[in-house]
């Protein structure tokens, strides 16, 4: 079929490469117009209950993930020029396209009881336009007497000041993102130089736009570095300029195919969907190297160029899809996972391959027949005397040492079985950065003096209207539980409706800070005017009334209790939430846990239980983008495990129709898993942990390593019958005739994967030197190990099983 499939190829040479290059100007126009995503990936499924609670809570409070924070360190802060400069600062800011508003101790504001009309009015702690050092220094003890600001916009042990910057929620999710955060950052700089300070930037509106910034730049210059690198080793395996020009031609349309694949698709890039272009480079190459290594050999042999592109479709035809079908299946099985941002990676890594598949078998024999034939100086890396030594090396140990080889093994598996428990499961939102970057370095700044910036967020429902004000207990409670979470060090400032209450009740008493205590039931009794908690024809000019909505629903049903915290990662992140909701529970449903505790200790007769005792009394909630992100970080590891699995379930039944042999099914997969086991144990034995871009190795290795074995296993069938069935003779010819070719395409797949090294995010890092070991280490097991299986498992065999 594939010798036929050739001819068919030649003789419609013509109008098949007109159909290419019109279906890839086609593409081109879609290709052109892929965008970046400024969303956070969807690592969970929308309909997960974690993404529905998180989305119910943006309608009712907005969103939590919009601010963006300025920090310094200033010992004579409220000295008058700097402090003037500092206030400009934030008047300009606020003049930014996108900003809504910008808080910081210059904006804060102060509660004055108005007597007369029974009213809180708001004033500006710092006056406008403070001319005298004189004022600054009587509004600075202001600040210094609300309990409110401490912690929130200033720390006054270590003298540093925050700025918050509020972004509207359109302009987040837009390219416009990087207008309104290019323009704070400009003002920022110019601020730092202007006051020879240093200044730190985080919060996630920047993070978000500098990582995408970052994924767009690194697509660049990966693409354009895969690109050259591939050019240069097939410039020095073919000596041919036309062979490197077909196989750079090749692997750019397989680029051009996959963004407009993208675009097709809805789909915008990620930073995991952003490493497609430079993949397909790296896994379009192979298919080149094969057919023209294969076209080379036969060409040698024949002579004839016609013979010699058939004998090249018709022998390397079925290996190259094969080995394309177990690439893509490698890439496809993340398809079959939850996570939307594995699924759009599978679904078109896993098309584009195969789209490769077919741009090579008909792109290049016809290429190849309207170029000259091949001079003697393009064949003569077949006759390399260095790497025939070594596959010389390799048949000594194979033939003569299958014992040294077998304990070698065995040994770097215990190893390595001892590196994987050493294995642990953790990620961090900005792990993938270095330590010494400027955006994890300001992230730290803030955990160190604020706690953090990773927005987490409890909502209390009291499950009847107007239950948070009319319940005193719910505030008490409220308050009782910011003040755990303000005693936990990697927690920040809390902001609740108590803490807006507390503020009310100390402006009541005419600014005691000693009265900064939540209201009791006498005091409300006499606060209830100033409150004005129900809606009036004045409440729309009651600041006060703003900052507690802030804080509650329209019902008052629903209290939120927002808080920042630290980057505290994956692994603690769960136990610090889970200790966090147990407090809760414990405040607001005791008297119903320890009534269920009596009941299941056997205290309470089953006739006397009292089922509305068992009611609780409010139900917590947490949410916001830390819980997103631990639910996202162990959704997608799970759904990688899961998709490894998959993948090799897939190869194995891929392998078994192919070779039709239990035996040879065995023998494939074992140099193939040994790899992954060895990569796992050093990542145990260096400490890499298990995060997303870790797992996603194992999967992606095993797909584009078994193309080796596919390769071998498929020329030692072929080569059998020519040998009279004798496996140790089969055995020796198939290492002389893919040796060099298993080698060549090794070392071109090892320096495709080596340029993510380069990389400014220690994931794709990994990605890269873990990959391209797991590949070094799949070389050597299929050309050492393999044979080796194959002789020892062999039976005096008249014919292929």
């Amino acid at each position: 079929m594939w010798y036929n499939l050739g001819k068919w190829v030649l003789r419609n040479r013509l109008p098949l490469i007109i159909v290419i290059i019109l279906s890839t100007a086609f593409m081109t126009f879609f290709a052109s117009k892929v965008q970046r995503s400024y969303d956070f990936a969807k690592a969970i499924p929308v309909d997960h209950p974690k993404y529905l609670a998180y989305e119910a809570f943006k309608q009712k409070f907005g969103e939590d993930g919009s601010l963006l924070v300025v920090g310094f360190e200033k010992k004579d802060m409220f000295q008058l020029p700097f402090f003037q400069s500092f206030t400009a600062l934030q008047k300009e800011i606020k003049k930014v396209t996108g900003v809504e508003d910008v808080l910081s101790i210059s904006a804060a504001v102060n509660l004055m009881k108005d007597s007369a009309t029974e009213k809180l009015k708001t004033t500006l702690v710092f006056p406008e336009n403070i001319q005298t050092q004189q004022v600054l220094d009587s509004s600075k003890q202001v600040l210094l007497n609300l309990p409110f600001y401490k912690g929130l916009f200033y720390n006054p042990e270590s003298s540093v000041y925050m700025i918050a910057i509020r972004l509207n929620k359109e302009v987040l999710n837009s390219k416009a993102r990087h207008t309104s955060v290019d323009g704070i950052v400009k003002l920022v700089k110019a601020f730092e130089e202007q006051q020879k300070i240093t200044m730190h930037l985080s919060g996630l509106p920047h993070v978000r736009t500098e990582m995408s910034t970052r994924i767009a730049a690194e697509m660049q210059y990966f693409l354009l570095g895969s690109v050259l690198l591939s050019a240069i080793i097939l410039l020095v395996f073919f000596r041919s300029f036309s062979a490197m020009w077909l196989s750079m031609g090749v692997v750019v349309i397989g680029v051009i195919w996959s963004l407009a694949t993208m675009v097709f698709f809805g789909y915008k890039i990620t930073i995991l969907n952003a490493l497609i272009p430079p993949l397909m480079v790296v896994i379009g190459i192979p298919n080149c190297i094969y057919f023209l290594n294969k076209f080379h050999t036969e060409y040698k042999k024949t002579g004839d160029k016609q013979v010699s592109l058939i004998n090249m479709i018709g022998r390397m035809g079925i290996v190259t899809l094969f080995c394309n079908i177990a690439a893509a299946i490698g890439f496809a099985v993340f398809a079959l996972t939850k996570s939307q941002i594995l699924r759009e990676f599978g679904i078109v890594a896993g098309i584009n391959i195969m789209v490769l598949f077919v741009i090579s078998f008909t792109l290049i024999p016809i290429v190849l027949s309207y170029l000259p034939v091949p001079k003697q100086k393009h064949v003569r890396y077949l006759e390399n005397e260095r790497l025939n030594r070594w596959i010389m090396r390799i048949e000594n140990w194979v033939f003569n040492h299958p014992k040294y080889i077998y304990t070698a093994t065995v040994i770097l598996i215990i190893v390595s079985a001892m590196g994987v428990l050493r294995l642990k499961s953790v990620g961090f939102i900005v792990d993938d950065l270095p330590k010494n970057d400027k955006l994890y370095v300001d992230l730290k700044f803030f955990e160190k003096h604020f706690s953090g910036v990773m927005p987490l967020e409890i909502v209390v429902d009291t499950k009847r209207k107007q239950g948070i004000t009319r319940k005193i207990s719910n505030l008490t409670n409220i308050d009782s539980l910011v003040t755990y979470l303000q005693s936990r060090p990697e927690i920040g400032k809390a902001l609740a409706v108590t803490e807006g209450l507390k503020f009310a009740k100390q402006a009541y008493y005419d600014n005691d800070s000693n009265m900064y205590t939540v209201p009791n039931e006498f005091d409300l009794a006499f606060l209830a005017p100033y409150l004005r908690m129900k809606a009036d024809s004045n409440s729309k000019n009651n600041n006060f009334v703003k900052l507690v909505a802030n804080f509650m629903d329209s019902t008052q049903q629903k209290a939120r209790i927002s808080v920042n915290m630290a980057d505290v990662g994956s692994d603690s992140l769960p136990k610090i939430l889970a200790e966090v909701q147990q407090k809760a529970e414990l405040l607001f449903n005791n008297d119903s846990l320890e009534y269920a505790a009596a009941i299941s200790k056997g205290e309470i007769k089953p006739a006397e239980i009292d089922s509305s005792r068992l009611k609780r009394s409010a139900d917590i909630q947490l949410t916001g983008t830390s819980i997103i992100f631990v639910e996202g970080s162990s959704f997608i590891i799970n759904g990688l495990k899961e998709s490894i699995f998959w993948a090799f379930l897939l190869i194995a039944l891929c392998m078994l129709y192919l070779f039709r042999s239990v035996r040879i099914l065995i023998c494939s997969l074992i140099p193939n898993i040994i790899p992954l086991v060895i990569t796992a144990g050093v990542m145990g034995w260096v400490g890499i942990p298990l995060k997303p871009s870790t797992v996603l190795v194992f999967s992606v290795a095993l797909g584009i390593a078994i193309d080796v074995t596919i390769r071998f296993l498929i020329n030692y069938k072929q080569e059998l019958p020519l040998h009279k069935y004798d496996v140790r003779e089969t055995v020796k010819q198939t290492i002389r005739h893919t040796g060099i070719s298993i080698i060549y395409t090794s070392l071109v797949l090892v320096a495709g994967f080596i340029i993510f090294c380069l990389s400014g995010f220690g994931g794709t890092q990994a990605l890269g030197w873990l990959t391209s070991l797991t590949l070094l280490v799949a070389m050597i097991t299929n050309l050492v190990l393999l044979p080796v299986l194959l002789i020892t498992t062999s039976k005096k065999m008249t014919k292929f099983s």
